[in-house]
């Protein structure tokens, strides 16, 4: 399996920030590694930034990519519509996508969405509370229930997404808040997993627990394999004769 972590990657550049601090090797690096120590050596994780040519998503990346992570925060309309295409394209071909905490933002995400994917917020560093509510989903194996970050973003209810097909976890906060922090969709031939934690403020991406739920995405949404989106195809009069 081939997975990319994309990252807009310009938080953590800033010298003396606490991104800078909390992710040294950059967002897109916590979350590569912690999908190394869960998933092993027969998966190949690389990474991508969009300072990069191409936000390092050309042709050929996107094409030998199973699973796609998508992190993003202050910089969505300067993604090239050009690279949304060519994602789009790919799920609906069968790469697997999870859009990560403000990714939801995200050209990609509202485009597969079809809605604004706007919602409720504030940052107060207070703990999440991220209870399973669907145990028996592969994404869902081995994470407690419930799964405590005891500093986060809030993020709040409503959230402005098409009715998830399946709903995996419901977050809590200490102002009464609820979020649906975890959902999946499919999307042509591709399967899709929003997941919210993970602040650049907080260190949600050093927690084993958060990496497993990660890990767990990246296997569920991973696809028997890869195709062009499915097309009308014109066939001329008489084309079948049975």
């Amino acid at each position: 399996m081939r997975v990319t972590v994309w990252n807009e990657n310009r938080h953590e550049r800033r010298e003396g920030t606490r991104p800078a601090e909390l992710y040294p090797e950059g967002i897109h690096g916590a979350i590569a590694a912690g999908l190394r120590t869960h998933l092993g050596t027969d998966v190949e994780v690389t990474t991508a930034t969009m300072e990069q040519p191409e936000h390092g998503l050309p042709a050929e990346v996107v094409e030998a990519t199973d699973v796609m992570l998508w992190w993003g925060h202050e910089d969505h309309p300067g993604v090239d519509d050009a690279v949304v295409d060519r994602v789009h394209q790919a799920v609906l071909g069968g790469m697997g996508l999870l859009v990560l905490h403000s990714g939801h933002y995200s050209k990609i995400f509202r485009r597969l969405m079809g809605t604004t994917c706007s919602l409720r917020w504030r940052n107060d560093g207070e703990r999440e509370v991220v209870w399973t509510v669907a145990p028996r989903h592969p994404i869902a194996d081995g994470i407690p229930d419930p799964l405590v970050i005891d500093e986060q973003e809030m993020y709040g209810e409503f959230f402005d997404i098409p009715v998830p097909e399946e709903l995996i976890f419901l977050s809590t906060f200490s102002g009464g808040e609820v979020f649906r922090s975890g959902a999946t969709w499919t999307r042509g031939a591709g399967r899709v997993f929003y997941f919210s934690p993970g602040d650049q403020e907080y260190p949600v991406y050093h927690h084993p627990d958060i990496q497993r739920v990660l890990a767990n995405g990246v296997r569920w949404a991973a696809p028997a394999g890869r195709g062009l989106p499915l097309d009308a195809t014109h066939r001329p009069l008489g084309w079948f004769s049975g």
